[in-house]
């Protein structure tokens, strides 16, 4: 199997709610919307809330799902993601494979791990 490319669709019981989210507190870039719809740009991937895939949604937390997202520098995306209001559900911290993370979440509960690598991680290495 040949994959071309790939993107992550977050369902949830209130779509408007969850791209506002992602819109207006991450400030993720509008790739494409359609009605009902919004896909966003997030790195080199896609981040995708659909409106018409909403109705057989449960009322439980996101805990089925998580997303990843690297930035260059955490404590700068943290005082960006203080100032637009979203809790920092666990400080940044250096784990013990060497990535420096911080949770934060959605309005679904859904976490989002806000991750930097560090200069002499492994993932920065060029293996060419």
């Amino acid at each position: 199997m040949e994959v071309l490319s790939s993107r992550v669709l977050l369902r949830t019981p209130d779509p408007q709610r969850l791209q506002h989210f992602y819109r207006h507190r991450l400030k993720l870039a509008v790739a494409r919307e359609y009605p009902g719809g919004v896909v966003f740009h997030a790195g080199n991937g896609l981040i995708e809330v659909p409106g018409h895939m909403s109705d057989d949604v449960g009322d439980g937390g996101g805990a089925d799902a998580a997303l990843w997202l690297q930035v260059r520098d955490v404590e700068a995306a943290e005082r960006e993601l203080r100032a637009a209001d979203v809790t920092i559900v666990r400080e940044a911290r250096t784990e013990p494979w060497g990535l420096i993370e911080m949770h934060i979440a959605d309005p679904d509960e859904r976490t989002i791990i806000v991750v930097e690598i560090p200069e002499d991680h492994p993932l920065r290495r060029d293996t060419r």
